[in-house]
């Protein structure tokens, strides 16, 4: 099952606390994983960034909304309980509570409006908010930007001709740590023209392993013959290793023959391959970077 919004761990959380003893956020997180019956594929997705789970960042935004409205407290670093407040909340047996209902409490007004008035959880209607945490907002707009981009760069791509893009090839593979240099890779790639073969890329810097690549700039999608064409290529050559790379689609017969032949090989598309030098900073420019902070717990202990 996909994971609860956060609001939905508001309620739990408070139950929990009712003992009014002290927790800790990893007894947060398995109470709740518990409550909500969630598997540990539930619990291990990870928000786009991969840098935390969707679970455990929805765990520790409900703690903190809760905070802020007062109805828990935080009397010493990493743990909470609830208060007075949350205990008269709880004593109201509400099925559901939403930032709605935290709104009552001035504490929790100025949290969410304290900086010129904005709130990044409103819709573009102006009602109901999302249900995503601050991160998950803000790393789905990063995405919806990167999503843009993406296409772009690949419009750009076939908008130059093919000899461009085996050289954005080879830029491509170095970048991610084969061919050993530009100058390396750029003499192999193009050059051998052998059945369907466009070249031959180092796959460590002294050349002990060798790749066999087929680069192809085309809008249509790629099928089943044309890969069978460059395995049989690489048969002659005796390789253990090819990659296929286009800036079209691929078939799906094409990859389910890929899949069922003894070669380690490797099919990129036109989507993978804008991913991929996107991964890699190859054609684009950072023109903006925001930071997010958090508190530096280390800091405020006083010895």
């Amino acid at each position: 099952m996909a994971v609860p919004d956060f609001q939905s761990f508001f309620v739990p959380l408070l139950k929990m606390t009712k003992d009014g003893s002290e927790y800790q956020m990893i007894q947060a997180r398995d109470h709740l994983a518990r409550t909500f019956d969630l598997s540990t594929d539930d619990v291990m997705q990870l928000l786009p960034s991969g840098k935390q789970t969707i679970f455990a960042n929805r765990v520790a935004w409900a703690k903190v909304y809760l905070v802020q409205a007062g109805l828990l407290e935080s009397p010493k670093r990493g743990v909470f309980k609830i208060t007075k407040r949350g205990l008269d909340v709880l004593s109201q047996n509400h099925e559901q509570i939403n930032w709605k209902f935290l709104e009552q409490f001035k504490e929790f007004r100025d949290f969410r409006y304290h900086r010129k008035g904005v709130n990044l959880q409103k819709n573009s209607e102006g009602d109901d908010p999302k249900t995503e945490t601050p991160e998950e907002v803000l790393e789905k707009a990063a995405d919806q930007l990167r999503g843009e981009v993406a296409k772009q760069l690949l419009n750009q791509i076939l908008q130059n001709t093919p000899t461009f893009f085996e050289k954005l090839v080879v830029e491509l593979l170095v970048k991610m740590g084969y061919g050993g240099s530009i100058k390396d890779a750029g003499q192999a790639v193009g050059r051998s023209g052998d059945e369907g073969i466009d070249g031959i890329i180092k796959e460590d810097k002294l050349g002990l392993d060798l790749i066999y690549l087929q680069a192809k700039r085309w809008n249509n999608p790629v099928s089943r013959p044309q890969i069978q064409q460059f395995v049989g290529a690489l048969q002659g050559k005796r390789a253990k290793k090819g990659v296929f790379i286009t800036t079209g689609p691929i078939s799906k017969s094409a990859v389910e023959y890929v899949e069922k032949i003894d070669l380690r090989f490797v099919l990129i598309d036109g989507e993978r391959l804008v991913d991929l030098m996107l991964d890699h900073n190859l054609g684009v420019t950072v023109t903006q970077s925001i930071e997010v902070k958090k508190i530096d717990s280390d800091y405020f202990i006083e010895e």
